[in-house]
């Protein structure tokens, strides 16, 4: 068999399926046979989304989910094993980068990037890894970013909270044992809408410069996250770092 076909069957969920990195995985993993479960706040933009899918002929159910809520999460998860029976895959993938100069006091964006990023990596956490022990199997696909690498000005928080995902990661990876999977992707710039939520005009410009400039396809981070997936079970792909040849 195909390390592809491992794919196949497989029951992923996939937060901030909406859009850019979750919404690519979601079509990639589908049509390669996965079962995908699709989380994100926008109810309208998921319905359309496992509507493509199932056109295509694959598989897909959503449900409204805000990963600042352990509740939100726990539906989504109990929602892929009532309809599938089980759950394979959880891809950690939410995130929001409303970046900007520790100066300017953005508080309320500080916490929202800290609710978002990190305490709905460790609900996903909560709610999926008592699934995965009772399976005997499960695998943590959790997003990070080459900002939990190198910090730089305007990026210290978001920085901070993706350095969190890599090192929470790292840690659920050694307490883990022989049958669950932890894997970090920690993808440079990605061609997403990821500069809406950025309040500072002048720093949103010159984002979507670079971003226009030099950043990779959302597919490229689905493919990594395939990749790391369809290994043979007793194989764990600890972390992926994947970015544009000309980011520094």
């Amino acid at each position: 068999m195909s390390l592809e076909g491992n794919i196949k069957d497989k029951v992923v969920i996939i937060t901030g399926a909406s859009s850019g990195i979750g919404e690519a995985t979601a079509l990639f993993l589908a049509e390669r046979g996965a079962k995908v479960v699709l989380g994100a706040r926008g109810a309208e933009r998921l319905e359309t989304l496992a509507k493509r899918i199932s056109n295509k002929g694959g598989e897909a159910i959503y449900a409204s989910t805000d990963v600042r809520r352990r509740d939100a999460l726990s539906n989504l998860v109990t929602l892929a094993c009532e309809r599938y029976g089980k759950l394979d895959v959880l891809v950690n993938n939410a995130g929001v980068m409303p970046i900007s100069p520790l100066d300017d006091l953005r508080v309320e964006d500080w916490e929202d990037m800290i609710d978002v990023n990190i305490k709905g990596v460790l609900y996903g956490i909560a709610t999926a890894l008592p699934v995965f022990r009772k399976q005997g199997f499960g695998h943590f696909v959790n997003i990070a970013s080459t900002a939990g690498h190198k910090t730089v000005p305007t990026q210290s928080v978001y920085s901070g909270t993706k350095f969190a995902v890599r090192a929470i990661s790292e840690g659920l990876r050694q307490e883990a044992g022989d049958k669950l999977r932890v894997t970090i992707i920690s993808p440079g710039i990605v061609h997403t809408n990821f500069t809406l939520g950025v309040t500072d005009s002048k720093l949103k410009d010159q984002l979507a410069d670079i971003r226009d400039t030099l950043a990779m396809t959302p597919d490229a981070v689905a493919r990594a996250i395939a990749y790391a997936i369809e290994q043979p079970a007793d194989i764990d792909v600890n972390e992926i770092v994947i970015r544009p040849v000309a980011q520094v």
